[in-house]
């Protein structure tokens, strides 16, 4: 898809404020022994500190979160998270990696609502990068770098995979909504996939903070798409089905827009509960192949415990 047509005509090629809230969520205790739990309970002892798992599951949403980050803001200013004054480097030194996109990349929505939207969900990106960031350093624990991104040729190779030539999500506002669907409903799973391993309460309750926040992401996001051309909404399930095909073939785990011949605008189980991915699923898809070490959007992979 080239930069001046529309998916629709393409288908047919098929701070101080976050510091207060981790030490009232136990975050920011340097011992690790206990943790204060949100206002309005008591301080709970012997609560084991994060441990070296929660540590590696924070760094590999960390990860995600950088991706994410990076794709909305270059998308609403054209620029990325340097130029937003976040830090992308590790705590033990290592220099944040570059990231790959167009010249301009910043989208020229044609729509005031879709704008504001792609704004919200900006800012929100950032300030989960942040607050990860501090809650690992809070604790002494080691945070990863920002690995090489690549928000150029991986959207072109998403797109070649399901028949649409040169897909670029920064063409317009359009192509800007069937990117971010790639990464919301992973998003989600990933957050749900992963809380079963944490171990601390209070990096769990902030873990179902984000999960909650990127849910309504991809609320947002399914809706806007389920509103859209028929030739738009056939996108969206080729990429359903290529995520499936990625993670194992289950169709249960992605799911259209459209089920049974009703709106799907909230991918559940038989319980209307958000499934779940394993670090391995999720891994898949975003290098783009199976039991890939790195790969598309993070051509060198990712940093931290949780890589392959």
């Amino acid at each position: 898809m080239n930069t001046t047509t529309t998916p629709d005509e393409q288908s047919t090629q098929s701070s101080s404020g976050r510091r207060g809230f981790l030490r009232k969520m136990g975050l920011a205790t340097a011992g690790g022994a206990g943790f204060l739990a949100t206002a309005g309970r008591a301080t709970a002892d012997h609560i084991p500190g994060p441990t070296a798992t929660d540590v590696a599951v924070l760094n590999f949403a960390l990860n995600l979160e950088y991706l994410e980050a990076e794709f909305y803001l270059n998308a609403v200013t054209g620029k990325g998270l340097v130029d937003a004054g976040v830090d992308i480097d590790g705590s033990d030194g290592t220099p944040g990696e570059a990231v790959n996109t167009k010249q301009n990349p910043r989208v020229n929505f044609s729509t005031k609502a879709f704008r504001q939207y792609a704004e919200e969900i900006a800012d929100d990106e950032v300030n989960h990068v942040r607050f990860i960031r501090e809650a690992l350093a809070a604790n002494g624990g080691n945070v990863v770098a920002r690995p090489k991104i690549n928000l150029q040729r991986s959207f072109k190779t998403l797109g070649e995979a399901i028949g649409v030539k040169n897909f670029d999500p920064f063409a317009n506002e359009v192509n800007f909504l069937i990117g971010a669907f790639i990464f919301e409903d992973v998003g989600v799973t990933a957050y749900k996939g992963a809380s079963p391993l944490l171990t601390d309460k209070g990096i769990l309750e902030a873990a179902a903070g984000i999960l909650g926040v990127e849910a309504y992401h991809a609320g947002i996001i399914r809706t806007l798409l389920f509103q859209q051309p028929f030739a738009v909404r056939q996108i969206v399930k080729d990429i359903t089905e290529l995520r499936s095909v990625l993670t194992g073939g289950d169709p249960g785990k992605d799911q259209d827009l459209f089920r049974n011949g009703r709106a799907n605008l909230v991918p559940t189980d038989g319980n209307s509960l958000a499934f779940s991915r394993s670090t391995r699923e999720v891994l898949n898809i975003v290098y783009g192949g199976v039991n890939a070490s790195e790969g598309l959007f993070f051509p060198h992979g990712m940093n931290g415990a949780i890589t392959n």
